[in-house]
């Protein structure tokens, strides 16, 4: 089957070629994939960036979004069934979403929203969990909350700021966020309450008393936030560093733990002088609550932004347009 993978760490463009059909287990749905959305995550996976934190073997196919339909299902698999339009982020460890067909755990799985296209919908599921994992289960924001997200279009990091900004508002939070002059209006339009255009102002000069700031770009960046945030806040990452506390949770060694103790040391110590909760987030996947995403996109609370679409066989130049970092919502590539 076509297939985008690569044979090693490699910092060169992916192989586009040939491989296996996917292997399933009793858990698992097999998807033929219609549509595939891009993330800097493949790229960080593919340049061996996160190989300390999920190992992987090779060949590896790339891809951590995906929708399509159901093909095919395992004998322990009860809630889908051949011909289901769903959608997923593959679980850590079973990626593989740039492949004509892909096994997922049925507990990955939804069904895709009604309302949506099959390319709109893969680029929905790892930006809306990591929304999701960051404001409702991590922060558990409350309506009346300040909440700061950095970068709101959403083209740098994982991406995640525009669907973020929606989320923030859907719980009842006043919502500021940086985006450059260009994409003031279209962050306004996504719901944000106060926009400081990141070419004209700094945002320590413009905010403060903040309870919740999701970041997305670089520790300086990060250890900044701390001055716009009242004591008792949350201040939470998903581009790191990564912190003690996570490396047990995901079950590192002990070295790793170590590491991390290290990488971090410096922003736990400035949150802890500010007395405000930090917390490095890495999204893992949730077949329950992309269904309630569904729910949610289909009463139009939350909308996806789908900047291009490629075909499968230009996803090395819809790379190139991501890595440019100029987007405002996802670049999708489509199978079919």
């Amino acid at each position: 089957m076509k297939s985008y993978f690569i044979k090693q760490y490699q910092k060169a463009p992916a192989i586009l070629g040939d491989m296996p059909e996917p292997v399933m287990n009793d858990d698992d749905v097999l998807v033929e994939v219609c549509a595939a959305g891009l993330n800097h995550l493949d790229l960080r996976i593919k340049s061996g960036e996160f190989k300390m934190l999920v190992p992987y073997s090779f060949p590896l196919i790339l891809g951590h979004d995906v929708a399509g339909k159901v093909v095919a299902v395992g004998k322990n698999v009860p809630q889908f069934a051949v011909g289901d339009e769903v959608f997923a982020r593959p679980r850590d460890g079973r990626i593989g979403a740039f492949a004509e067909k892909i096994a997922i755990h049925q507990d990955d799985v939804a069904k895709k929203p009604s309302n949506l296209s099959m390319a709109d919908t893969a680029g929905l599921p790892l930006v809306a969990l990591t929304a999701w994992q960051a404001l409702v289960e991590t922060a558990q924001v409350k309506a009346g909350q300040k909440v700061f997200i950095h970068a709101g279009a959403g083209g740098v990091g994982v991406g995640v700021g525009n669907v973020a900004i929606q989320w923030a508002k859907y719980l009842g939070a006043f919502v500021g966020t940086t985006a450059s002059t260009a994409n003031v209006d279209f962050v306004k339009s996504l719901g944000a309450d106060l926009v400081i255009d990141y070419k004209k102002q700094n945002f320590t000069d413009v905010l403060k008393d903040y309870d919740v700031v999701l970041n997305s770009l670089d520790k300086k960046t990060l250890l900044n936030s701390l001055k716009v945030m009242q004591k008792g806040g949350r201040l939470i990452s998903i581009s790191g560093p990564p912190t003690p506390a996570y490396a047990k949770k995901a079950g590192l060694n002990v070295f790793l733990q170590l590491a991390m103790y290290f990488l971090s040391r410096g922003v736990r110590y400035a949150s802890c002088r500010k007395k405000v909760d930090y917390q490095f987030l890495f999204m893992q996947a949730n077949g329950k609550q992309l269904a309630q995403i569904a729910r949610l996109v289909e009463q139009g609370h939350i909308k996806p932004y789908t900047q291009s679409v490629y075909p499968f066989e230009e996803i090395n130049q819809a790379f190139d347009e991501l890595e440019q970092g100029r987007t405002r919502g996802k670049i999708v590539v489509s199978m079919r």
